[in-house]
């Protein structure tokens, strides 16, 4: 039987989500606290793969079992073995064709800043924290060529093992929610730390260190080394991915609600 499960977490303290025999992984985490539910080894397959440091509003997962438990065991189960900065949100039995990667249409993140002259205390780990107050307006309209199918090369880091630098951008927004800026984007895909390498593109021209025609520049010109800083990792949150709404999954990680979980993120935290 195929489960997927819904995850949100805390970043901070975690390696990443990929296992790693060095460090303490999302990964690690929960497919031990499910092999003690399952009473058997289980191993998760994710829809993106954060690094150390971000976190997840809506992580979906997908693993295999001959253990017969309810949805509801799944998921308190789950919770009774998971440190408290990770918690599985939903569980649901998915058909076997249904893979948490492959099976994703498309891919939500958030970045988050704090924008004043004092630094956060209580946030200081889960958001992104620039002294200057931000035009957000001005990343906003900048951000707009970002949207439709490009060569993301300028934002792409140097080690990124993908075979191809094009992806397809959905949606992206830049807004004011109470004290924070929120970047939202969506993609069909992303390269490695593509969201901080545009969140940290973005900060240069809220802050009036580039004009608005830079960041069309900088995407024309598939050089990295003109892209200026890749923006910290406590801002940025995993929002959730898509899925065709045949797999009946929570909304938020359904096709048919696309950037609900997103959309209200920055209310939310």
């Amino acid at each position: 039987m195929r489960i997927a499960l819904g995850v949100e977490y805390d970043g901070s303290a975690f390696c990443g989500w990929q296992f790693q025999s060095h460090g303490r992984s999302v990964q690690g985490e929960l497919e031990r606290a499910l092999s003690s539910v399952a009473d058997h080894e289980v191993k998760l397959t994710a829809a993106g793969r954060t690094d150390a440091g971000v976190h997840a509003l809506m992580q979906v997962a997908h693993f295999d079992t001959t253990a017969q438990r309810s949805e509801r065991s799944w998921v308190l189960g789950a919770n009774s073995n998971c440190p408290a900065d990770l918690s599985v949100l939903w569980a649901r039995g998915a058909p076997e064709q249904f893979h948490a990667r492959h099976s994703a249409v498309a891919r939500r993140y958030l970045y988050r800043i704090v924008d004043r002259p004092i630094r956060p205390a209580l946030d200081r780990l889960r958001v992104c924290w620039c002294r200057k107050r931000l035009d957000d307006r001005a990343m906003h309209v900048a951000a707009q060529v970002l949207q439709g199918e490009h060569d993301f090369s300028a934002f792409r880091a140097a080690e990124c093992q993908s075979r191809s630098p094009v992806r397809r951008v959905i949606e992206v927004s830049v807004q004011r929610v109470g004290g924070v800026v929120a970047i939202n984007i969506e993609a069909n895909a992303f390269l490695h730390h593509m969201v901080r390498n545009i969140a940290g593109a973005l900060l240069a021209v809220g802050t009036g260190e580039r004009d608005r025609a830079w960041l069309a520049e900088l995407l024309d010109s598939r050089d990295r080394t003109r892209g200026g800083v890749t923006a910290p990792p406590q801002g940025l949150y995993f929002a959730t991915p898509s899925y065709p709404a045949a797999f009946g999954l929570p909304a938020g990680a359904d096709a048919r609600a696309p950037g609900g979980a997103c959309a209200r993120a920055g209310e939310r935290l």
